[in-house]
């Protein structure tokens, strides 16, 4: 059994860079039932106040690991928030837990059972007996009331730890993490203000393992610059993150690594800000006050699905259409049967006609149109899977291009396609900028 000591006992710690960690609770969330996005949101907002967190852990709902895992981050880390299982239902355990990994005893806590009644009250809602089970807190706990919900968090020394304990629900997480945890954590910090500074390079058309060689001696060029790389695919993200105590030289060294970095990967950076590439072509067509149409085949609609994910979009997607047969390119885009059947519904000749064809239905700046084979039938010699054709159309004329996709898989192929095309795109809007 870890060792108790009071809240108080901890500050002392503030002198060090603290060691922190994040552990969620609940079999729903192990057996991966739940997608644990609790500790992807605390993990983000620690980094905001310059803190890294070391590791992230997840137990069942199981009380005897539940105080093995408790004690052992009590031993290694200064800071630790924990997620789920303090509730009103028979598994939520991680109240009676904590008090056992602290050596105290549960006790009533007043003023947690009259927030919870309290909560009740508002919604004209009867009280189960049950509820009263969230007010059983370890002895010695600092209570944090819930705002939104009727679980109340609390803050307990275990070992040498600082712990602060959190519903599961993620926006009454949210909300209790912002309102309570992060200002008492930097209140717990005290003066000595540390950052924690990243930046985002977003890279695509090179390989994760060719991106990696590129930069693989970054450090040695710009010490203390972390490098890290998150692959979202098609999309590789670049992380480079810098930890002190000096903003102003913490931003000088992130800019000066990340201009190395764009320069070793030469054309292939599309974002310096870590945008994805939707958000990058919708960002330049907002900024040109310019506008597109749409003309889709083997994308099934997937280029103006990410288009429309991102804000504003309205302003500049005037006309979307998923042109799949041959019949609806020649009626609807106006696309020459002469086209398609001497050069085929996959080809620059094709995706020329419909580009230009989505452009004049739709009055838009820009037309731009897809046409490929994503698998797994469909390949020929001359047109293999994974081939694609696009075509940009503008007032300028209207350009073409084949490309050629190493995948097999038909999901992978349409993302490929989509974001090959937005890239297309996206070079035209730079060049015109």
């Amino acid at each position: 059994m870890s060792k108790r000591v009071s809240v108080s006992e901890v500050d002392a710690m503030s002198e060090k860079i603290l060691r922190t960690e994040i552990l969620a609770t609940g079999d729903e969330v192990c057996s991966g039932s739940v997608v644990d996005s609790n500790s992807a949101q605390i993990s983000e907002r620690l980094s905001g106040l310059g803190m890294e967190v070391f590791r992230h852990s997840c137990v069942g709902d199981d009380v005897k690991e539940l105080v093995s895992v408790l004690s052992e981050i009590g031993h290694r880390a200064d800071i630790a928030v924990v997620t789920g299982g303090i509730g009103p239902t028979v598994d939520d355990f991680t109240a009676q837990a904590a008090a056992q990994a602290a050596g105290v005893d549960l006790q009533f806590n007043p003023t947690a059972a009259k927030h919870i009644e309290q909560f009740f009250e508002k919604f004209s809602k009867k009280m189960a007996e049950s509820d009263i089970k969230q007010a059983m807190l370890p002895r010695g706990a600092i209570l944090m009331p819930n705002p939104v919900g009727t679980a109340p968090g609390f803050i307990l020394g275990i070992g040498k730890c600082r712990f602060y304990f959190l519903p599961g629900v993620p926006f009454e997480m949210e909300r209790m993490l912002l309102e309570r945890v992060l200002p008492d954590i930097e209140s717990f910090r005290g003066d000595k203000k540390a950052y924690h500074l990243t930046k985002m390079l977003s890279v695509f058309g090179l390989p994760e393992a060719v991106v990696n060689d590129r930069l693989s001696d970054l450090s040695a060029s710009y010490e203390k610059i972390k490098l890290g790389m998150v692959a979202r695919f098609p999309v590789i993200y670049v992380k480079l993150t810098a930890d002190g105590e000096n903003q102003e030289e913490l931003d000088q060294r992130l800019a000066a690594a990340s201009a190395w970095a764009v320069k070793r990967l030469e054309g292939y950076v599309f974002s310096r800000e870590g945008n994805s590439m939707e958000a990058e072509v919708a960002g330049l067509l907002i900024q040109r006050k310019e506008t597109l149409a749409v003309a889709e085949s083997c994308t099934g609609g997937l280029i103006s699905h990410l288009l429309t994910n991102i804000p504003g979009s309205s302003g500049f997607l005037l006309f979307s259409g998923v042109t799949y047969s041959n019949r609806a390119k020649m009626d609807i885009l106006g696309v020459k049967e002469e086209t398609i059947k001497g050069c085929g519904a996959v080809s620059e000749e094709t995706v020329s006609e419909m580009a230009q064809g989505v452009r004049r239905i739709s009055g838009a700046a820009y037309g731009l149109a897809v046409s490929g084979i994503a698998g797994p039938t469909g390949s020929t010699i001359d047109k293999p899977l994974g081939t694609v054709c696009i075509g940009l159309a503008a007032s300028d004329g209207v350009q073409s291009r084949r490309l050629q996709s190493p995948f097999q898989e038909r999901l992978s192929n349409k993302q490929i396609f989509a974001i090959c095309a937005l890239d297309m795109l996206r070079k035209k809007l730079d060049f015109k900028g």
